[in-house]
């Protein structure tokens, strides 16, 4: 009877598991990395972007300081496609958003910088080239600020100004002058040229709400004086470029405070710094 039922049972076989080595887990990742690939088409608008921001230094090293400031701008538009290119094609990837954010540090911290710095800032000595500086590390603080704190501020709002908007705000004073409406060779230019680096510098890292645009739907209906507004905007940027875009990124550098002003005026919270109600605090377990 004993017999019988131990031939019933199955023998259990017991095969030692392999040993997980650091180089078995290496391998592993690097497995893991080919097999997602890189997606080219929008990684592509990312280095042009970066292309264009280099070309930009280069060419203000040789004192084209229009052309330098000018290629800052078409840095600004293939940054804005990137990321609209990978969500319309389905080829979003952390590889994408690493290089995206490092091409903005070197686009929209660096060269800008850079290039108010040759423009007028070196007049100034030590004083221009730590406003320069201050550029440059408010850009490296906001960026690495906007990779931590997505998914806790309100996606409405930017929390401090953009560095896209802060390098267009800098580059569009250098196109300004450069085109004939400011007296480049005035001793006041590079002190107004100081003043308004650092304001860009440190506008990026306040905790001002500027709005992004990002709850704009394009494919909504809108009335038929939006389409006129439209066509006299697109007048007034023919007629003097220069000037119209540099105002146009004045008013956004300002309307954050406006609008911070206005939300403590009537008590309401800022959307772009979470509640303590939001906060989640990791308590020590109960014994």
């Amino acid at each position: 009877m004993r017999d019988n039922l131990n031939k019933s049972r199955p023998r259990r076989r017991f095969t030692p598991h392999p040993r997980v080595t650091p180089q078995a887990i290496v391998r592993e990742r690097i497995s893991n990395v080919r097999k997602k690939g890189i997606y080219l088409l929008p990684n592509l608008f990312t280095l042009s972007s970066l292309f264009s921001a280099f070309y930009g230094v280069v060419v203000a090293m040789n004192g084209n300081f229009e052309t330098a400031a000018l290629a800052i701008f078409v840095s600004m538009l293939l940054d804005g496609c990137d990321g609209r290119v990978a969500r319309l094609t389905h080829t979003q990837s952390s590889f994408g958003e690493q290089f995206d954010s490092l091409a903005d540090m070197v686009a929209f911290g660096a060269a800008p910088a850079l290039i108010a710095y040759q423009w007028a800032l070196h007049d100034l000595g030590r004083l221009g080239w730590a406003g320069a500086f201050v550029f440059c590390a408010g850009a490296a603080l906001r960026l690495a600020r906007f990779n931590t704190n997505i998914g806790v501020v309100d996606k409405s709002f930017f929390q401090g100004l953009p560095s896209p908007a802060a390098a267009a705000l800098v580059c569009g004073f250098v196109w300004l002058a450069e085109d004939q409406r400011m007296p480049v060779n005035s001793e006041w230019l590079p002190w107004l040229a100081l003043i308004i680096t650092v304001y860009a510098g440190l506008t990026m890292v306040c905790n001002a709400p500027f709005y992004s645009g990002k709850s704009f739907h394009g494919a909504r209906s809108v009335p038929f004086w939006v389409l006129i507004a439209a066509v006299v905007f697109l007048f007034f940027i023919a007629n003097d470029p220069a000037l119209f875009v540099f105002i146009l990124f004045c008013l956004y550098a300002l309307s954050g405070f406006v609008y911070q002003f206005y939300l403590w005026y009537t008590g309401q919270p800022n959307p772009v710094r979470p509640q303590d109600n939001q906060i989640q605090v990791d308590e020590p377990p109960s014994h």
